[in-house]
């Protein structure tokens, strides 16, 4: 089993930045891909981005491409995402997710999700 634990949601302004922290404990070394989804109001969840445990491959959706970048720390068991240049409909919850043999852009291919962090950005 794997555990993730989010962090780092809050209330920002348009234009504003923030960073998201997923710490994974348990059995990290099954992870093959962490992935970050967001769901927001009243919509489905959708993918954000995805990076390999192990290795530089990244892969972004077209909606924050240019914007946001994840990040790990495989020493702390740590995944990040920096969100910049936010807008008012980057505003959901964000969950992180791991992936045992997948690194893509589909939800049910992850095996482990956290509870989810709260991000709004107001206009």
């Amino acid at each position: 089993q794997v555990q993730l634990v989010e962090s780092g949601g809050g209330l920002v302004q348009a234009g504003g930045s923030l960073r998201l922290s997923c710490a994974a404990s348990g059995r990290t070394f099954s992870i093959y891909g962490m992935g970050w989804f967001r769901q927001g109001p009243e919509k489905e969840r959708e993918f954000v981005a995805v990076i390999r445990w192990s290795g530089s491959s990244e892969y972004y959706a077209d909606s924050v491409k240019g914007r946001f970048t994840i990040s790990r720390d495989n020493a702390k068991n740590l995944v990040y995402l920096q969100m910049n240049t936010l807008k008012s409909e980057d505003t959901a919850v964000y969950y992180c997710a791991a992936a045992r043999g997948y690194y893509g852009p589909s939800g049910p291919m992850y095996d482990y999700w956290g509870q989810g962090t709260q991000v709004t950005v107001s206009s």
